[in-house]
């Protein structure tokens, strides 16, 4: 192993239920119908995907860019009141930096990704942060796991890849990384895509696991 690459949301950040509270609020405010699966479906999707997803399935009254803007800008006003770091995520990030080079590969947009590195203090430490929008399809496809491998000039069979949800899951074992799985406890992870991979308790026992 060569590199670690990480997820943000639900990895580093506590902020699936954030994400999905947010866009219930906005497709209600706006018209929409929540379905049954509406929130496991947009996990790992691009901003383009989930908010196109936004429009043609849950029925928001707007344009797909109006609906990406109006959800992150609220998540963008959550963020500035301090992202919901996970406990122990910035000193198992330090501690992995330490040893290999690490990247973020997120399905969050670029801003987002900013706001945590900017208020954990890990800029400096974290050289490549790709959001999938920059990279091309979103989560599951394997997209952004490949574009972080590229950036930080590593084969991406040499790269440990830290997930916690299943389309995340999935991207990172179709980029054929080696995958660590610290399943959401708000949304567990498909039981049978988790027997494929190494699991993990929890983000202060991933420096320990990497070995």
């Amino acid at each position: 192993m060569e590199a670690v690459v990480f997820d943000l949301d639900g990895v580093l950040v506590d902020s699936e239920r954030v994400w999905d509270e947010v866009r219930q609020a906005f497709a209600a405010a706006h018209g929409g119908t929540w379905l049954p699966d509406s929130t496991r479906a947009m996990q790992g999707m691009s901003t383009p995907e989930w908010a196109s997803y936004l429009v043609t399935e849950v029925g928001v009254r707007l344009t797909p860019d109006e609906t990406a803007s109006g959800v992150v800008d609220e998540m963008a006003a959550r963020y500035a009141q301090g992202p919901p770091v996970v406990d122990g995520a910035v000193a198992a990030v330090r501690a992995v930096a330490a040893r290999y080079p690490v990247a973020i590969a997120s399905s969050s947009p670029p801003v987002l990704i900013r706001a945590f590195l900017e208020a954990t203090g890990l800029s400096s430490l974290v050289p490549v942060a790709l959001s999938s929008e920059q990279t091309g399809a979103g989560k599951p496809a394997p997209d952004v796991y490949l574009a972080a491998a590229r950036s930080l000039g590593v084969a991406p069979t040499a790269c440990a890849a830290v997930e916690d949800s299943t389309n995340g899951l999935r991207s990172a074992i179709a980029a054929g990384m080696t995958v660590y799985a610290i399943p959401n406890p708000h949304f567990p992870p498909d039981p049978a895509v988790l027997a494929t991979v190494t699991v993990v308790a929890s983000i202060t026992a991933l420096p320990d696991a990497l070995g």
